[in-house]
Formats: C-alpha cells, sequence, structure tokens
C-alpha cells in the first residue's frame, strides 16, 4: 500500500503543527471573525449614532445655506467640498478602526493569527482536478457547505419573521412626526441588527471548535510520516542539540533535589561541586548523587548547607569525581582511597558533633590519582620531577 493511501490515525507532532503554522496552514474560523467584526461594530455605530446624526445635521446645516456670492466663489465651494468630505471620513473612519481592531483581536484570541508569505505563492498543485475533487468531497468542504446551508434558512426565518411582524407598524411611522417616527425606525433597526447577530454567534459558537477538530483531524500523520519525521530529527544539529540542553537542564533538576540526602558535598572550591551518599547497610560502595558545575555547583553549595550537610574543599577529587562518574552511579575504584579518606573524617566530625569523641584536625588531603584529574598535565608533571 503506498503512503498516501495509508490511514493517518496518529494525532500530529508538535514538528508537524509548528511547520504548518510557518506556512499558514491554521484553524480559522470565519464566523468568529463575522462575529467579532459585525458585533463590535453595530455596538460602536449605536454609541456614535446621536453624535453622528448631530454633526451630520450641522453639517448639512452649513452647507446647504449660501448665497449667489458663493456660487461665483471656486475657492469658498472647495472649502465647503473638503469640509464635507472631512465630516464623512470622521465618521466612517472609527468605524473602519474599530472593524480592523476586532478583527484583529478575535484573530490573536482564538490563535489563527499568524504571519506568512507562503500562502501568497502559487500553489499548482491546486491546478489539478483531481486535487479540486479531493477538495471538494472533503470534511471541510462538506461542513462549509452544510453551515452554509443552515445559516441561509436561519437567516431568512428570522429575516421574514421580523419583516412580516414590522411590516403594519412600518405604515404608521408615515404619519408620525419626524423625531418620534426616525426614533421608532432606529429602534427597530436595532432590534434587527441584535437578531442577526445573535444568529451569527450561534454559529460561531459551532464553528469555531468545529474548526479546530477539522483542523486537527487534516493534520493527522501517518505511521510512516512519523517515523520519516524523527529519522529526520535524530540527523538534525539543531535538534540534537535542543535535546541536550533540556537533558541538562533535567540532569541539573535532579542533581539539586537530590543534595539532601547525601553524606558530603565536594567541592572546587566554586567550579565543581559533588554530592556524595553512602549508606554501609544499603550499599557496598559510595556513589554519586549530584553533580554540577559554576552557577549549579554553588546551588548545590548552598542547599547542602540548608541542610547541614559537611562541604569539604578538595579541588582535585571534586573535579576527578565530576570528570568520571554519572549521576546514580559508584565512584570509580582508583577513587575509593580517596573518598574513603573524607567519608571517614565527616563521621568523625558528626560523632564529635554528637558528643561521642574528639573533634577531629584539618580536612584531610585525599589521595587522588593524578591521571584522573582533568587539570593534570603529564609534561609539567615530568618537568617537576628533573
Amino acid at each position: 500500500m503506498s503512503s498516501s493511501a495509508q490511514d493517518k490515525n496518529l494525532p500530529a507532532t508538535a514538528q508537524r503543527l509548528r511547520k504548518a503554522r510557518e506556512e499558514g496552514n491554521i484553524p480559522r474560523s470565519r464566523e468568529l471573525n463575522n462575529f467579532a467584526v459585525l458585533g463590535g461594530g453595530a455596538v460602536l455605530i449605536m454609541l456614535l449614532l446621536p453624535l453622528g446624526f448631530s454633526v451630520l445635521r450641522d453639517a448639512l446645516h452649513a452647507q446647504l445655506r449660501f448665497d449667489h456670492t458663493a456660487l461665483l466663489s471656486p475657492r469658498l465651494l472647495i472649502e465647503r467640498l473638503s469640509s464635507s468630505v472631512g465630516t464623512g471620513l470622521g465618521l466612517v473612519l472609527p468605524v473602519g478602526v474599530a472593524s480592523l481592531v476586532l478583527t484583529l483581536g478575535a484573530a490573536f484570541a482564538s490563535g489563527s493569527w499568524t504571519l506568512s508569505s507562503k500562502s501568497l505563492v502559487p500553489d499548482l498543485t491546486r491546478l489539478s482536478p483531481l486535487a479540486g475533487l479531493g477538495r471538494l468531497f472533503s470534511k471541510q468542504q462538506l461542513f462549509e457547505t452544510a453551515k452554509l446551508f443552515c445559516m441561509t434558512l436561519v437567516v431568512g426565518a428570522v429575516g421574514w419573521q421580523f419583516l412580516s411582524s414590522h411590516v403594519t407598524p412600518f405604515s404608521g411611522l408615515l404619519v408620525q412626526p419626524l423625531e418620534s417616527g426616525l426614533g421608532q425606525l432606529g429602534l427597530w433597526m436595532r432590534t434587527g441588527v441584535g437578531m442577526l447577530i445573535g444568529v451569527i454567534a450561534v454559529f460561531a459558537l459551532i464553528d469555531f471548535p468545529m474548526q479546530k477538530y477539522l483542523y486537527a483531524q487534516r493534520m493527522k500523520m501517518s505511521l510512516e510520516e512519523v517515523k520519516r519525521e524523527h529519522k529526520e530529527n535524530e540527523g538534525d544539529p539543531h535538534v540534537k542539540g535542543k535535546r541536550r540542553r533540556r537533558q541538562r537542564e533535567l540532569a541539573n533538576r535532579l542533581s539539586i533535589s537530590a543534595v539532601p540526602r547525601a553524606d558530603l558535598v565536594v567541592m572546587n572550591p566554586t567550579h565543581y561541586a559533588v554530592a556524595i551518599q553512602y549508606d554501609d547497610e544499603t550499599m557496598t560502595v559510595p556513589k554519586v548523587i549530584a553533580k554540577g558545575a559554576d552557577l549549579i555547583a554553588l546551588r548545590i553549595r548552598d542547599v547542602a548547607k540548608e541542610h547541614k550537610i559537611p562541604v569539604l574543599r578538595s579541588p582535585m577529587l571534586a573535579r576527578a569525581l565530576y570528570a568520571h562518574t554519572e549521576l546514580d552511579q559508584d565512584i570509580p575504584a582508583a577513587l575509593y582511597t580517596a573518598v574513603a579518606q573524607v567519608l571517614a573524617y565527616v563521621y568523625q566530625l558528626r560523632a564529635a558533633l554528637a558528643g561521642r569523641g574528639a573533634m577531629p584536625g584539618e580536612p584531610p588531603q585525599p589521595e587522588v590519582p593524578p591521571e584522573l584529574d582533568p587539570h593534570w598535565k603529564p609534561a609539567q608533571a615530568r618537568g617537576a620531577t628533573e
């Protein structure tokens, strides 16, 4: 069976979703945008309508009052025309700006905002009759067709109900005073627009989650696609670097959380820190349960002091343990003697603090094989002995 015919029943990976977003392929709800623009625009128009009528009335009053001298002055006519255009723009611009802001706000709120130039590049595959036929009978297209059909029926029914119930009262406006007639007409307009926005809101509540679902269905992957993506990632240096960085961050967090269980911490004195644990009843060899360099080393030291865990300065031992052990790993056999020396000192110190013996002297200088110290240079060692 070919790859194109395989069942795509696996959810899309984060990488596939990220690539689709970079290409401008994201779920979009047109009804949500329509609701935001129409609803917000209608509210703004209703709020500005009294002021707009007042400004328009004053503008018409000023423009329609002129004498024969104004007709003979082209400059005055241009000034009046410019004033009328400015008044019209002042009434229209707030609604236009508000519509743009509402459109962008709806896109941001729904997560369907992205900047991509790839959607502007012509796609020749869209000219394929077979591809067009497949899109025609896709789940997305069937849903859009059903949605449009239902919206047409609902809007038509609501509009017919509204108009049929206002035909008779509308004829009565002709015998009413101008102000009361305009007020009644404005009330009916608000009612009709409110009903239309309500219908769009209902369809937006249905369309938004449905677009998310259909997008997830379109983005599904086959097993072969997942395997191929995994193989590509394995050879990507950028992905490998991110994976190693996450592993280091996880190891650092685990190191710090394990410090309270340690018997002692060996430092160098600020660059490296290694926490050692040893329980003679359950362990045959001490093991390293935490280690870190630079800032992590300082954090290990601070946590050890908070939990009253001895911190010994032994640069060579700290460097050797840091270089030759991993977390939860037994110490190397070559370092048994050195670690035993510092553990013995710690046990004597604990006994003295508990009143069961004399205080030990200066901390020991552990016997660390120089070849285990990463900073040891054989050439310098030979020069010092000659």
